[in-house]
């Protein structure tokens, strides 16, 4: 009696070891999932700064990602955010959505223009044209850091990409290259892997992103880490909680960005946090001062 007793124990603890090395087994390959790249270079010159949303905007006056929202970022010695796409010749502009309505009131998407085309279009009511992605280039060479995302549409997003790392190869200036389209950094991996790139993200939750739920899903965890690594996560900041993104910090030591914050507490706790903090509809130098 007392020798089956011993053997159950001894049984029992086998199971127990083994279901024990299963589950440390499935942790790290779960953590692999999530896996970021922790040797980039560069970031000493984009930490420690904050970026104005799609450029320091000042509705209705000033649009966003117009010339004029850039230069009030930069005389207020601030990075920016902004957002590029890609014409059907080539062309690279600064644009946050592919429809144009909101922001010009014409119908059609940008992608369909040509640099001709995108020429007689005026921002929200204005008379300020949609810049080129060269002429922001050239406004901040030298001067500030730029957060640059690729806005991908209907399958370009390694035309998209191509063009754009094919201009920055000639930019001297600092910045960094984010998407939500996680195959711009699978691109950005392969065929520029010294450019800063990062993965995008947020709850996805439904009735937002017109996106199948599966994607959300994937996106929302960042379970294709293990195919881009980035080098940070641009997390929505409201959203910043979810446990993949502490994953991702707490075991890949990623770099965070911070979006979008609209008040002087939260831009603190993002800055405290370590994040690159993404703002808009405030002036942190004068709530500072207040």
């Amino acid at each position: 009696m007392w020798t089956t007793e011993e053997g159950r124990s001894e049984v029992i603890m086998r199971v127990f070891a083994y279901v024990l090395l299963v589950l440390v087994l499935l942790s790290f390959l779960w953590s692999l999932l999530f896996r970021c790249r922790r040797s980039g270079r560069g970031w000493k010159k984009l930490l420690g700064k904050r970026y104005a949303h799609r450029g320091w905007h000042d509705k209705p006056a000033i649009p966003e990602n117009s010339l004029p929202a850039f230069r009030r970022a930069l005389d207020r010695g601030w990075g920016a955010e902004l957002d590029v796409h890609l014409l059907k010749d080539g062309t690279l502009a600064v644009f946050h959505d592919s429809d144009l309505r909101r922001c010009t009131g014409e119908e059609g998407d940008i992608e369909d223009l040509d640099r001709e085309g995108l020429r007689h279009l005026r921002l929200e009511g204005t008379e300020e044209p949609v810049p080129l992605f060269d002429e922001v280039l050239a406004l901040f060479e030298g001067k500030a850091p730029l957060i640059i995302e690729l806005k991908s549409h209907n399958g370009n997003h390694r035309a998209l990409t191509e063009a754009v790392i094919a201009r920055l190869d000639r930019y001297r200036g600092d910045c960094c290259v984010e998407s939500f389209d996680p195959r711009v950094l699978m691109v950005l991996r392969r065929e520029r892997p010294a450019i800063l790139r990062g993965q995008l993200s947020m709850d996805f939750r439904p009735g937002g992103e017109p996106l199948p739920g599966w994607q959300r899903f994937v996106l929302r965890n960042l379970l294709l880490n293990f195919l881009t690594v980035p080098d940070f996560i641009a997390y929505r900041f409201e959203d910043r909680q979810r446990l993949a993104l502490k994953l991702c910090r707490g075991v890949w030591g990623v770099k965070e960005a911070s979006w979008t914050i609209r008040t002087m507490a939260d831009l603190e706790a993002a800055e405290a946090a370590g994040a690159m903090p993404i703002f808009e509809c405030f002036d942190p130098d004068l709530d500072v001062e207040n």
